[in-house]
């Protein structure tokens, strides 16, 4: 320990801060005399999904910027010159610093490079995906909170659960967003928080799910890594995007970016509003709307050559209603525990044994949010690069309840703040690129949570013990406030090695966690890959050991002692919801055929201790981490895509994954029956959706006019009954029932098709107009997500659905 300590305590005497896995190419073309020339520059990333044109200015230069690690194809012509061709490699985040020179036409300096050369990156050790800006821009239109969703859940290993909330492999609310370098640990779904950014305002996506550098810690299911920085053409250029369609739906995105003389001032903003903003609970869609918005404004200079400086502030909010069940909505006579015939509907005579529950419950959320993020990179040499950041939020959720409200009247008002600063130095030497740095959290947790059970004011109600589960009086109120500083650190190492055909990525990271517990952990990491030129296979291995700290939502009562008062007729002792410890292994390959086609096969295990998870007080959508004693997730997927193939592009892509969890559980807020907590045994994981499919194809009609058609799969996830069918169907409706399969303990499995089509109205240069129609589930099947309960069970997905938008760029 000793010895961990002297070196967190040297990395903290490094004035520098961490950065993302890209890289910077500062290009120079020249004529036959070797003066600058004004030229067209294409560069071109297969497997990055990465393709751009630039002009370079009137001394033949440009800078093309945060690039993803990978090979690239470099396209140069210009009037009256030879057309040009070369390969070059971005490993390094110093800046690469190439020449070129051309030759009077009809003399060729090409050398060819064919599409297959950027298809499989031969050096990628670890299973990374890219979402490059076409894929951004063809995307389906989503609903408002729910487009950067949409994007990751298409790549394999990723389930799509209610409310937009991202499942890699298995974990549960362990998603982490890194935008623009900065981690965002916190749950970034629609009515857990605001969403990290819209995919319009996105340049480009990095995702990871094994082989995970060191610098990536805390929340480790995924890695989702976004750059919204844009490349900085001289000039004014921007962006509006007007959509809308079912459910009331309608947004307006903007976009402005002006840069001169090494300056570059950006603004983006957007607003949008639905009548589906969550998943209903039934499929009638009861109280559902939502309106979001978000404001940025980034200035970004270059110095010098080697000093850089970025400034980014950021506003988000979100303000929506929770969606009802039939009885919440409407009101219904509800059995009580002697009943077992249920109650007949109507508002007649009802018999003795049915209670009249009221409805006109209304319940309703909101999230704000401001950021602000500094960053400032130096190049000491060519082969020196430090980078620094820092950032600072604040953070408000509040949710609030009428007087209707059944079974819980809630209140919840919690906010924190963070302040953030990480840093990093690389350094490149030889076949080698090495990383070091340091980051540092602090939060500032308040949380003041209340809620009153009105129909249990007087215990002796049956609804208490049949509905709630509730015996004791205790229970049927409750307040809590608590205020706590979350502060985590973080040291890490890196080294890249490229050997012949073989690469070798190796890191070791060091974290500490201060919140209900103290505990350190060392991480190892390692990605080997090997690739064999002679059939264009890329075989890759890793190993990841991860500490995964808790969610922070709503920790401070799950670990509380306050919360063992809750029902005294069943013993309890509040535990402190513990990190996470892990191990992921992975095996895969990936392939290019014809080269136009990339396939990416993986199999994977994960064995978790501690396992994150969390569990919902009763249906008022609010949740609270909790702790299995353990987990085992393991599975394989696949994903062939075609970028560009002729007029066809698209992808297909296949998940297998299977997960259990061990008892007991800690944490969380659990009442009545829910608190009988087994000391031994397991259960499905709550994501163990054995078989996903996802897949779409386009087709280019035209120039200017495309077609797409595409299709998801869901075998089903698994849920727990502890009420009768006919119970169910009072709460949700027959039709909803009738899609679980209550011998199996699982949804239905279900289909759902889709199409677009898009159309060039106008382009010409960087000036363009499109417009796309989406239609979603044209079968307007009810898409049952998950069953059991809002956000962590209960959720259906959006019926058929008609959708524009219109995209206007200069």
């Amino acid at each position: 320990m000793k010895k961990i300590l002297r070196i967190a305590i040297f990395l903290w005497t490094l004035p520098l801060f961490a950065q993302s896995n890209t890289g910077e190419l500062r290009l120079t073309v020249i004529d036959p005399s070797g003066w600058g020339l004004k030229s067209t520059v294409e560069l071109i990333s297969e497997a990055n999904e990465y393709r751009y044109t630039f002009t370079t200015d009137e001394h033949g230069g440009l800078d093309a910027k945060r690039l993803p690690y990978g090979v690239y194809r470099v396209q140069i012509e210009a009037p009256a010159f030879a057309r040009v061709s070369h390969q070059l490699e971005i490993r390094s985040a110093i800046p690469l610093v190439r020449t070129i020179r051309l030759r009077v036409a009809p003399v060729s300096e090409s050398v060819k490079v064919s599409a297959s050369a950027t298809l499989v990156d031969p050096y990628r050790a670890g299973s990374v995906n890219e979402l490059g800006l076409q894929t951004i821009q063809d995307r389906a239109t989503a609903l408002p909170g729910r487009s950067i969703q949409e994007l990751v859940s298409s790549q394999p290993g990723w389930v799509f659960e209610g409310n937009a909330v991202l499942h890699p492999r298995g974990s549960e609310y362990q998603t982490q967003y890194v935008v623009d370098g900065i981690p965002l640990t916190d749950n970034r779904s629609p009515s857990f928080g605001p969403g990290p950014v819209d995919a319009d305002d996105i340049e480009s996506v990095t995702i990871y799910t094994a082989g995970i550098p060191a610098e990536f810690g805390r929340q480790m299911g995924g890695v989702v890594e976004i750059n919204t920085l844009k490349n900085q053409d001289p000039g004014l250029h921007g962006q509006l995007t007007l959509y809308g369609g079912t459910y009331d739906t309608a947004g307006a995105d903007t976009q402005g970016q002006y840069t001169w003389d090494g300056n570059t001032l950006s603004v983006n903003a957007s607003g949008s509003r639905t009548a589906h903003y969550l998943n209903p609970v039934v499929p009638e869609n009861y109280t559902n709307r939502g309106t979001a918005g978000n404001f940025s404004l980034s200035f970004e200079r270059d110095l010098t050559p080697k000093d850089r400086l970025t400034l980014i502030v950021r506003h988000e909010l979100d303000r929506y209603e929770i969606p009802n069940e039939l009885v919440q909505q409407n009101g219904a006579y509800l059995p009580n525990a002697n009943n077992i015939t249920g109650c007949p509907s109507g508002a007649g005579p009802q018999p003795g044994d049915c209670v009249f529950v009221a409805g006109g419950q209304l319940q309703t959320g909101d999230n704000f949010e401001t950021i602000g993020i500094a960053s400032y990179q130096h190049v000491f040499s060519s082969k020196v690069l430090a980078v620094l950041r820092g950032m600072s939020r604040d953070n408000s959720t509040d949710f609030n309840s009428n007087a209707a409200s059944w079974p819980l009247n809630t209140t919840l008002h919690n906010d924190f703040k963070e302040v953030y600063f990480n840093g990093s130095i690389s350094v490149h030497h030889g076949k080698q690129e090495w990383k070091t740095g340091v980051e540092s959290d602090a939060k500032f947790l308040h949380e003041n949570f209340g809620y009153v059970m009105p129909y249990c004011a007087n215990i002796s109600n049956p609804l208490c013990a049949i509905h709630l589960g509730i015996l004791d009086a205790g229970a049927t109120t409750f307040a809590f406030a608590g205020t706590r500083p979350d502060l985590e650190q973080a040291a890490y190492i890196e080294d890249a090695i490229r050997i012949g055909k073989w690469s070798v990525d190796a890191g070791l990271r060091w974290d500490h966690y201060q919140l209900l517990v103290h505990q350190n952990a060392v991480s190892p990491r390692l990605a080997i890959a090997r690739y064999f030129p002679s059939v264009g296979v890329n075989v890759h291995a890793s190993y990841d050991r991860i500490f995964q700290t808790p969610s922070f939502e709503n920790i401070l009562l799950s670990s509380s002692p306050s919360a063992e008062t809750l029902d005294t007729s069943i013993p309890t002792v509040q535990v402190p919801v513990k990190p996470s410890n892990g191990n992921y292994y992975e095996l895969g390959a990936t392939k290019a055929f014809f080269g136009h086609l990339r396939l990416d096969t993986n199999m994977f295990r994960r064995d978790v201790s501690n396992y994150a998870d969390d569990n919902q007080i009763l249906s008022t959508g609010l949740s609270f981490p909790i702790a299995f004693d353990k987990a085992v997730l393991y599975g394989a997927e696949g994903k062939l895509e075609v970028l560009q193939w002729k007029r066809f592009s698209g992808f297909a892509s296949y998940s297998y994954i299977v997960g259990n969890a061990w008892f007991p559980v800690t944490g969380g807020l659990l009442l009545g029956n829910n608190a009988i907590n087994p000391t031994s045994g397991h259960f499905p994981d709550s994501q163990d959706q054995r078989n996903t499919v996802r897949g779409r194809v386009s087709y280019q009609v035209v120039p200017r006019l495309w077609i797409a058609l595409g299709a998801d799969y869901n075998s089903g996830l698994p849920f727990q009954p502890d009420l009768t069918a006919q119970q169910y169907a009072t709460e949700y409706g027959q039709t909803v029932i009738s899609h679980l399969n209550f011998i199996r303990g699982r949804v239905r499995p279900y289909l759902t098709e889709n199409a677009s089509a898009w159309v060039d109205l106008y382009r010409h240069e960087k000036r363009s107009m499109r417009l796309q129609a989406d239609l979603g589930n044209l079968s307007n099947t009810l898409e049952l997500i998950d069953f059991g309960g809002l956000f962590s069970g209960n959720a259906i997905g959006p019926g058929r659905s008609v959708m524009m938008r219109l995209t206007t760029s200069f």
